[in-house]
């Protein structure tokens, strides 16, 4: 079987990345300038929104993170080293309603930036009824002692200065305080996974899922992983297991996708990439991108273009859909279509 290199490095590295904080991804090599912009979360009266909230920077008006941290005590995150183009963010957490931002740019003139985000507290009298099973807030976080969330707490800050041992000692403390604390042992995950420690990521993110597995960033992480160390049949039975509970969630039917890719079983690929693109705000262009390399597998030329063809309809623009159209060149003119190794 030929791997999907391109594929696996869009899955792994730039569709979903830890939920702690990441380190952002493909500005380096553009040749573009890059900003600092400060997200201020703050409630409709002006008060700041406070700590541990989720902060997720998007590329565009697409759902694919490309960073994410949590907001210190006043209600600020910040993301550095963040390339030309246009963002928004997704905020998400304890006691708040889930909000996406407007459209802002980063752009060559400013060097860094501000964007305020309103915020509501959740039950609001119009608020959508939340779905707890795909919440990114772990079940076994509600009795957690106070002594064990303050050492996540400052964990969360250490992560955010990238002083990862400090970060994993705190994480340690809350865990021996508060042994069920799957949030801890998933950003411990996120921890071990920057000091390049892969027996002790795998741990903490099974000792996550086995204490909650309904814990989505704990789950798509350890999915994630399997595909990364190639343990393909790991990763698909535990999205099956998720996706019984939340059949809707994108980000597991696209990691789905992409494990039966890879166990060569593309028509399996083709119809889990079709109930992605069925999805409102998901992950629609790497969901093409799947069933066109699966279709390509099958020798089906004309159906893996109308996917690629599809992936520039959602993602007109940028690396990945220059990649795009250089395949459908190969695909059009019947030259084999082998994903890229330098993507």
């Amino acid at each position: 079987m030929q791997c999907a290199r391109w594929l696996a490095l869009v899955l792994l590295s730039g569709l979903l990345l830890p939920p702690a904080q990441a380190q952002l991804r493909g500005g380096g090599s553009t040749g573009l300038s890059a900003g600092s912009v400060h997200i201020h979360v703050v409630f409709a009266d002006d008060r700041k929104a406070g700590a541990n909230l989720q902060v997720r920077l998007m590329q565009g008006s697409s759902d694919t993170p490309i960073a994410m941290t949590y907001t210190n005590d006043t209600g600020k995150a910040d993301f550095r080293n963040v390339a030309v183009g246009e963002y928004h963010v997704e905020i998400s957490g304890d006691g708040i309603e889930t909000t996406r931002s407007e459209l802002f740019e980063v752009d060559s003139r400013q060097v860094t930036q501000s964007q305020y985000v309103t915020v509501r507290p959740a039950g609001a009298a119009d608020a959508k009824p939340a779905v707890p099973k795909s919440a990114t807030v772990s079940a076994s976080g509600l009795g957690v002692p106070d002594k064990a969330r303050t050492q996540l707490d400052k964990a969360n800050e250490a992560i955010a200065k990238r002083e990862w041992k400090q970060a994993a000692e705190m994480l340690n403390k809350a865990i021996s305080i508060y042994p069920q604390f799957a949030v801890a042992y998933n950003n411990l995950a996120v921890v071990y996974a920057n000091l390049n420690d892969v027996v002790h990521e795998r741990q903490a993110l099974e000792k996550a899922v086995a204490l909650d597995e309904h814990f989505v960033p704990a789950c798509q992480n350890l999915a994630k992983l399997y595909l990364r160390l190639k343990e393909f049949s790991q990763a698909e039975t535990l999205l099956g297991k998720a996706l019984s509970s939340d059949p809707n969630n994108g980000q597991y039917l696209t990691l789905m996708a992409d494990a039966q890719y890879m166990l060569r079983n593309y028509d399996a690929a083709i119809a889990t990439a079709r109930k992605v693109h069925a999805l409102p705000d998901e992950n629609a262009p790497t969901a093409h991108y799947i069933a066109a390399m699966a279709y390509q597998q099958q020798r089906r030329l004309s159906e893996a273009v109308a996917e690629l063809q599809m992936f520039l309809k959602e993602e007109p623009t940028g690396p990945r859909a220059d990649h795009v159209r250089n395949d459908i060149t190969k695909l059009q003119g019947a030259e084999p279509l082998v994903p890229s190794n330098s993507r």
